[in-house]
């Protein structure tokens, strides 16, 4: 089996769980997935099956996620699985959040939160974070966000929604804690929801089902020309005698860096090419 697969994680369980199930399922181990989701989001899930997941860095790194936030909280998570706390601000207007989203956006730079699986001196910042040392030097990490926008806001209940497209990397419960301290009231996420990943979206996705069966998952796989953003080039059955055995093949193609060698549509390898030749690094059969 060898594909992408675009599923829509509910809110409760891990990414790593999706892929536990997905191993039950099709009974292949060779899975793995793109942008992990913590447990408390739900949404696209972008999953590699096979030897696909060679391609997994290769796939588009912008996401897009609908937001859910209490104004009027904080939280040392910066969510509601933290401890949440009434900052007791007065309720805000929606005046007073139209002016603060467009400092917001663009590039900028994010420190990750403390509560996250980021690597820090060896260690995750999580395991620090339950031990109390939460580092002063975290570093920081250039984010772009393409877009921060109102979808929803209750002014009696002081709970807002947002639509956040951003580049990878960027911690959506950071945005909302920054959003919240330039507010003066505070802000906890209570809920995420990634619509767009990978060029994947949520109403495309599937959702899984214990009683699913390896045909379904088949059925359900998106090959690497439909959402991979890299050249793809069909290549000669005496190209693929060479590639097959690493050798290098002359670039009549008009390849440029990193490409997809295909045999009647069906990926063969990943390889580099130059204006010379073409190099195979990752043979795909």
């Amino acid at each position: 089996m060898f594909g992408f697969l675009n599923v829509n994680k509910p809110s409760g369980i891990t990414s790593h769980k999706v892929i536990s199930i997905l191993r039950r399922i099709t009974g292949i181990k060779q899975i793995g997935h793109a942008g992990t989701l913590d447990p408390l989001a739900s949404g696209v899930l972008p999953i590699a099956i096979g030897k696909a997941t060679k391609l997994i860095d290769y796939l588009s790194e912008d996401k897009e996620y609908i937001a859910g936030l209490y104004l009027g909280k904080i939280s040392d998570t910066f969510d509601i699985e933290g401890d949440v706390k009434d900052t007791g601000a007065k309720k805000l207007e929606l005046s007073d959040i139209e002016k603060v989203l467009p400092t917001f956006r663009g590039l900028t730079h994010q420190v990750p939160p403390a509560f996250s699986a980021v690597h820090y001196n060896g260690k995750r910042l999580y395991e620090l974070a339950r031990q109390g040392k939460i580092p002063d030097d975290i570093p920081k990490r250039e984010i772009n966000i393409y877009k921060n926008e109102i979808v929803d806001f209750d002014y009696d209940r002081q709970i807002l929604k947002l639509d956040i497209a951003c580049s990878k990397g960027t911690y959506i419960r950071t945005i909302i804690n920054d959003i919240g301290q330039a507010l003066g009231s505070g802000a906890v996420m209570y809920e995420l929801l990634r619509t767009k990943s990978a060029s994947m979206g949520i109403e495309n996705s599937i959702i899984l089902d214990e009683d699913m069966t390896k045909m379904d998952i088949e059925k359900s796989l998106i090959m690497p020309q439909d959402i991979l953003p890299i050249q793809f080039i069909e290549i000669s059955e005496k190209e693929i005698d060479k590639v097959k055995n690493g050798n290098k093949i002359k670039n009549m193609h008009n390849a440029k860096e990193n490409v997809i060698l295909t045999s009647d549509g069906a990926p063969i390898a990943l390889a580099y090419s130059d204006i010379e030749f073409i190099q195979p690094k990752k043979l795909l059969i």
